[in-house]
């Protein structure tokens, strides 16, 4: 019994770490990008987390780990979904929106799995959890307008919350797409799809900066965010990640994502040390999102012991 509390115990620290690895993302992506291109931002960035994953994959389970089994294609669909989808459309949200609306709309992950499964499978979420849903869907459209949907409409807040809900999507579509995988460690199946992945980001930004879109980082401008993007590499790319499926090994898939809850309010305690300011229609949307998540996880859990 003592040793499963210990379990616990250091399960709930990995995923704090993997909160305040992943709550400080979008901060200092939204810093980055204010000097670097997104496109490249992405490709420098998964470049070198790849290389990483890649060799603690070798040293761990060996050369055979990097056959793909037949299953080629479906990883690098998934990876480029993925990794491309989500990096590319959350770093230019940033550049139209606020951090902290990034990171909100993002939070909707776990009720756009549950719908997903729905379309998909047929499984019909329960009543609770729909109005959990239908609450933080609200929730995010009174932030991300701030009670005024035609103000949202200026300044691009409305388009970088669309890409944002856009880089939802391709990552829950990557978290959907692990049970073909089924056999594959967690390391295995972050890094056979991180590599096409990040091939993807590569050709992408290329294409990009030939179409006069993208524009490659200079030297000085690396110089000048280089703790940004090292930000990006080491805690969010990887101490994040591996502190992420330690911990939920540990832990099971509901208290991590109860935990990882905390994510919007470790953004929006950024900001507001930033000095940035919220209207009340703000700060009630924010509480409502996480208070419907927080209350569907709860009920889930319930469900789950019953």
């Amino acid at each position: 019994m003592a040793l499963r509390r210990d379990r616990f115990a250091a399960g709930v620290l990995l995923l704090l770490v993997t909160v305040l690895s992943w709550g400080g993302t979008f901060p200092v992506g939204k810093s980055a990008v204010s000097g670097l291109d997104p496109y490249w931002l992405g490709a420098i960035r998964y470049l070198f987390t790849a290389s990483f994953f890649a060799a603690v994959l070798a040293l761990t389970e060996g050369p055979r780990a990097f056959r793909y089994e037949g299953r080629f294609a479906a990883a690098a669909a998934i990876g480029v979904i993925g990794f491309c989808g989500f990096n590319l459309l959350a770093f230019i949200a940033l550049q139209y929106t606020r951090a902290e609306h990034v990171a909100l709309v993002n939070a909707l992950q776990a009720p756009m799995t549950a719908l997903a499964h729905w379309v998909w499978r047929g499984a019909r979420p329960a009543r609770f959890t729909l109005a959990c849903m239908a609450t933080a869907f609200v929730g995010v459209s009174l932030v991300v307008t701030r009670g005024d949907p035609a103000a949202a409409l200026q300044g691009g807040s409305l388009v970088g919350a669309v890409l944002a809900l856009g880089a939802a999507v391709s990552w829950v579509t990557y978290v959907l797409g692990v049970v073909k995988f089924s056999g594959f460690s967690a390391l295995r199946y972050t890094t056979l799809t991180c590599l096409p992945g990040t091939l993807g980001l590569l050709v992408i930004a290329a294409a990009a900066t030939a179409a006069g879109v993208a524009h490659p980082p200079g030297a000085a401008a690396l110089h000048q965010f280089r703790w940004e993007v090292a930000y990006l590499i080491v805690f969010t790319g990887i101490v994040g990640v591996l502190c992420w499926n330690a911990g939920i090994q540990r832990v099971g898939p509901l208290d991590a994502v109860l935990l990882a809850n905390l994510i919007p309010i470790v953004v929006f305690a950024i900001a507001a040390l930033q000095g940035t300011r919220f209207a009340p229609v703000e700060v009630g949307g924010a509480a409502l999102v996480i208070g419907a998540l927080v209350a569907n996880n709860l009920y889930l859990r319930r469900a789950a012991g019953k």
